[in-house]
């Protein structure tokens, strides 16, 4: 199941477990699959509770934050949604900080919330899926156990 986390004052993300508590204003997503390399990205909204994957970004350091603008200015969401990878134990590890600071990062640029979802397994389940493009099939996972986490 997947634990959630939400920004805390500072926009430093905090744990916190079932439900996150989302302002009703917030009503458009994008979700972002990080990886090194390769960023999915899914948009979704509130009331559909739903998802779409949209592509992978192919681009590292500030290229990649360019590509994310453009985005982000077509799809105009209300706040981001990123995945955070963990051991399956629950454990983090090196990719869990470089997820966690690409969401610091995103909130610093954009000014947009950012909510974390613990993304164990989408990758594996968008793959089993038969999905062509499992980097955003996997933000599109990601944004939809999000979106069923908040009322």
């Amino acid at each position: 199941m997947s634990e959630l986390t939400r920004p805390a004052p500072a926009s430093v993300a905090a744990p916190v477990s079932g439900a996150v508590p989302v302002p009703a204003g917030l009503q458009t997503f994008l979700a972002l699959d990080f990886g090194i390399k390769r960023t999915g990205f899914a948009v979704g909204n509130r009331l559909m509770r739903t998802a779409q994957p949209q592509g992978t970004i192919s681009a590292e350091g500030d290229a990649r934050f360019v590509k994310i603008a453009q985005h982000i200015k077509e799809w105009q969401p209300d706040a981001l949604v990123v995945g955070v990878p963990f051991h399956p134990d629950g454990a983090a590890h090196e990719n869990t900080l470089r997820a966690r600071k690409f969401a610091r990062q995103l909130h610093g640029r954009f000014k947009l919330p950012v909510f974390e979802v613990d993304e164990r397994y989408t990758t594996t389940e968008a793959l089993s899926m038969g999905a062509k493009d499992a980097d955003a099939a996997a933000a599109c996972i990601i944004l939809e156990q999000f979106l069923r986490s908040i009322p």
